[in-house]
């Protein structure tokens, strides 16, 4: 254990920013932490009550950039707490520890506390690189860890921690060493599909293995964990300095682009999702290129132009400015793996075939209408049929397997029809529900198109989502959710409201029934904010969560996941909450942990918005989910076990989706601005997507 100040000294009280009181709570905080419990004295399930502490404490002795000295008797407690438990529930504490050894403002360690502060430094630093290998961290958040585990050495390039790593910001400010000239720099944080420059120079291979610190070092593992192929083609010799750099301790003396190398390099392997690792990786790696200054025309690293008054920093004259390298490095996607619309069929880039296409209905039924709703409608020895509504407050009744019309249009809605679903009623009725903007809820029959309940208006808002929801005393109910925040359960056959979710009350843009068992339904939704909530209908309590657990908020935050559209998804042997977002991501969540699963779809650079979401799962082969864009006017077939993405590039703008499996290939039935058509996707192996 690190030599400490004992918590009953009298010396506390010249300390500033923290009482003794406050470092005793944050400790027994983390103490509740353990491998079977949470610690979680927030009362919300969370396991953040620990965090809420422990930022307490640190908002006292870290205010904004200042650090005071009560923060260099409080660590050795806390970190000595930290290290002793989990290295990996407690990555948000290395973060902000990284952050407060590299604050401009720091006040002098006074020397009573200052070897209690080395030797906490120390075991921070092996505690920190043990919760990096551990932990799948999100990659914006791994990032900081990184460069965190970097400030723990004592390196001064970790400072970039205060001037980088917003994700929502494109721009980097970079500040000339020799005359302070501020350049800024738009649309510099891509992500290059390869290195735009060369990699730098390796660090002194003479250098003592244990970077001169005593003790050794943790960086071991690091090294052994780089894979070369971690940041993709043309990337290899970053690696390789990033594990010389690991293998030498993270010596002071070595180069900040050198450092940034093996931040980058850590990040790869260990940022989650993969994809999302790998990106932020790349762009974390351009700070290890060039910057040439336009007033004293000297050219500098760009690691030197980050920090003030880098240490070591010198110029040189033959190094090529970044940003001349970087415009035809942006990713263009792959080949085979697109799908564009000829006419009636879908071919490759080289012009090989990948589908067909067919339109719905005859031309006069739907020209010019749009369709904002679909929904494909299963029943017993009758064939299916896929159920569109649109503009004109009809409904029309397909055949998915040729498009053609069989019932409709179907007239009785008083308003635009925004949303569908399928009834499945235990005695064998299946009936259509149908949501409209002036906030009517109508039933129909499935088999005949007669109505059930006549549209009838209400003042809950706009009916934009619909779903059936199984519960375990063998009802099926209809759940209906509007741009107001009114989610109901109502009966299916009278459209009677039967109970109310979502407490909070927030508006909804989209909402999926999500099974978790045979005969229990949970209930996921989106609102307009882009957060997700999750409920359990069997519940009778608004404020209980019953067995549905959301995804994880911060989790959410540090991803920047701004949820648009939410659906059920078959995957990995079980049914997921699948979510798309704003820039055209789509993550898997385990309903029953709130934890994401696997990699999750890239961004789609060439799309937008989700705007629709749709799964199914196909005869001896894995789910896929289908993701829709309006705006990028394409839909995306993925199969998330395997990685294999393939994007339909269209002429209309996506608005719903539905599927239905055709032997092993998929039928994905779009909805869009001028009507409804069928894609029949051919079935072939496809590699997966690193980054798009």
């Amino acid at each position: 254990m690190s030599a400490k100040l004992p918590l009953d000294s009298p010396r506390w009280s010249e300390l500033g920013g923290v009482a003794v009181d406050e470092v005793r709570q944050v400790m027994a905080a983390m103490e509740a932490v353990t491998a079977g419990g949470s610690g979680d004295s927030s009362g919300d399930g969370s396991g953040d009550g620990w965090y809420e502490v422990w930022r307490g404490v640190a908002d006292g002795v870290m205010r904004e950039d200042i650090v005071l000295d009560g923060a260099y008797a409080v660590l050795p407690h806390v970190v000595d707490t930290a290290s002793a438990l989990p290295p990996e529930r407690f990555v948000e504490f290395w973060v902000d520890l990284g952050f407060l050894v590299t604050a401009a403002g720091r006040r002098p360690v006074p020397a009573d506390l200052q070897a209690g502060l080395d030797a906490a430094l120390r075991r921070a630093e092996r505690s920190a690189v043990r919760a990096l290998l551990a932990a799948d961290t999100p990659a914006v958040e791994c990032a900081r860890l990184a460069l965190s585990c970097v400030a723990l050495t004592g390196h001064h390039i970790a400072e970039v921690l205060w001037r980088f790593l917003d994700p929502e910001e494109t721009y980097l400010v970079l500040v000339c060493p020799e005359c302070d000239t501020e350049t800024e720099l738009a649309d510099f944080l891509v992500d290059p599909v390869r290195p735009p420059f060369e990699a730098p120079a390796s660090p002194d291979a003479e250098a003592d293995a244990d970077g001169g610190r005593d003790g050794g070092h943790p960086w071991g593992e690091v090294a052994a964990a780089l894979r070369d192929d971690a940041l993709g083609e043309g990337w290899e010799p970053f690696v390789r300095v990033a594990r010389e750099v690991a293998a030498a301790g993270v010596p002071r003396e070595t180069s900040g682009q050198a450092v940034l190398c093996l931040a980058a390099a850590m990040v790869a392997v260990k940022g989650a999702p993969g994809w999302a690792g790998a990106q932020w990786a790349r762009t974390l790696m351009l700070l290890t290129g060039s910057h040439h200054c336009p007033d004293c025309e000297q050219t500098w690293t760009t690691a030197d132009c980050l920090v003030p008054h880098p240490d070591g920093a010198r110029p040189y004259s033959d190094g090529p400015a970044v940003r001349s390298t970087l415009d035809g490095n942006r990713p263009t996607g792959g080949g085979r793996n697109r799908l564009r619309r000829d006419g009636n069929r879908l071919l490759t880039a080289d012009g090989t075939p990948g589908g067909q296409v067919t339109e719905f209905g005859a031309p006069e039924a739907t020209a010019g209408e749009g369709v904002n709703a679909l929904a494909v409608v299963v029943r017993p020895g009758l064939p299916t049929l896929v159920v569109g509504a649109g503009d004109s407050g009809t409904l029309r009744l397909w055949d998915p397997a040729d498009g053609r019309l069989r019932l409709g249009p179907l007239t009785g809605h008083p308003d635009r029809v925004r949303s569908l679903t399928a009834l499945a009623l235990p005695d064998g009725t299946v009936l259509t529900a149908s949501g409209g903007d002036t906030g009517t809820v109508g039933l129909w029959d499935a088999t005949t198109g007669q109505p059930v309940l006549r549209p009838v208006g209400n003042w809950l808002g706009e009916v934009i989502g619909m779903c059936a929801a199984a519960l375990p005393d063998g009802r099926t109910v209809l759940v209906t959710a509007t741009s107001r925040g009114a989610v109901r359960l109502r009966d299916p056959r009278t459209g009677d409201p039967l109970a109310r979710l979502n407490p909070q009350g927030r508006p909804i843009t989209s909402v999926a029934a999500v099974p978790i068992a045979a005969d229990h339904t949970l209930i996921a939704a989106a609102d307009a904010q882009g957060d997700v909530h999750l409920w359990d209908p069997t519940v009778d309590d608004l404020w209980d969560r019953g067995a549905a657990v959301p995804p994880n908020a911060r989790t959410l935050g540090d991803l920047r996941h701004r949820v648009t559209a939410v659906a059920a998804a078959p995957a990995y042997g079980r049914t997921l909450l699948a979510t798309g977002d704003r820039n055209g991501v789509v993550l898997l969540w385990d309903p029953e942990t709130g934890r994401p699963v696997g990699d999750g779809l890239p961004p789609d650079t060439a799309g937008g918005p989700v705007t629709a979401l749709a799964a199914l799962t196909l005869p001896g082969r894995p789910g896929v989910v289908i993701s829709g864009s309006r705006q990028g006017r394409s839909v995306r077939i993925w199969e998330p076990e395997t990685g294999a993405v393939r994007r339909v590039e269209l002429d209309v703008a996506v608005t719903c989706l539905a599927a239905a499996a055709a032997g092993s290939g998929v039928e994905v039935i779009v909805g869009h601005d001028l009507g409804v058509l069928r894609l029949s996707v051919t079935a072939q192996p496809v590699g997966p997507v690193k980054s798009s």
